[in-house]
């Protein structure tokens, strides 16, 4: 487990007023403890982490798109391969922004899941979604079953 400091912990009780609570309904899998307050806070501080760390680097990503797209025609001249090369790194960073907004949207859903008390609760089946997928990937809503039959698809 990860060391909260005190704002973090008064940051997930002010954005998380009901925690203590909700805590206590989060499913479990077979064979698993229930969940802890301090389990689901350490995910709760990443994800409020993650939030902020993705928002800042969403910015920059989108003003360093904005920039390339506003000045995609200077300086490329007439060279077939410097305007195969702007068009390149225009798609590597529009690839690098719809990642980041993709990673955020996740995020954003997963703290909402939280907040509401259906965190755990795989959101096809209503089955848990398991306490080691949760803590290795935050951001899962469907558990390893609804996973496997949607990549089947």
């Amino acid at each position: 487990m990860a060391k909260i400091s005190t704002t973090q912990r008064a940051t997930v009780r002010e954005e998380f007023p009901d925690l203590a609570r909700d805590v206590k309904q989060f499913p479990v899998r077979p064979g698993e403890e229930p969940w802890t307050l301090a389990e689901v806070t350490e995910l709760a501080v990443l994800l409020l982490d993650d939030k902020d760390r993705l928002t800042e680097e969403l910015a920059a990503a989108d003003a360093e798109l904005s920039d390339l797209l506003r000045n995609s025609g200077d300086g490329a001249g007439d060279d077939q391969a410097d305007y195969g090369s702007s068009a390149l790194e225009r798609e590597q960073e529009l690839t690098l922004v719809n990642n980041l907004r993709d990673l955020l949207a996740q995020t954003t859903h997963a703290l909402a899941r939280i907040r509401s008390g259906t965190y755990a609760t795989c959101e096809i089946s209503g089955a848990p979604i398991g306490k080691a997928r949760l803590q290795a990937f935050p951001r899962a809503t469907l558990s390893v079953e609804a996973k496997a039959r949607e990549e089947r698809r």
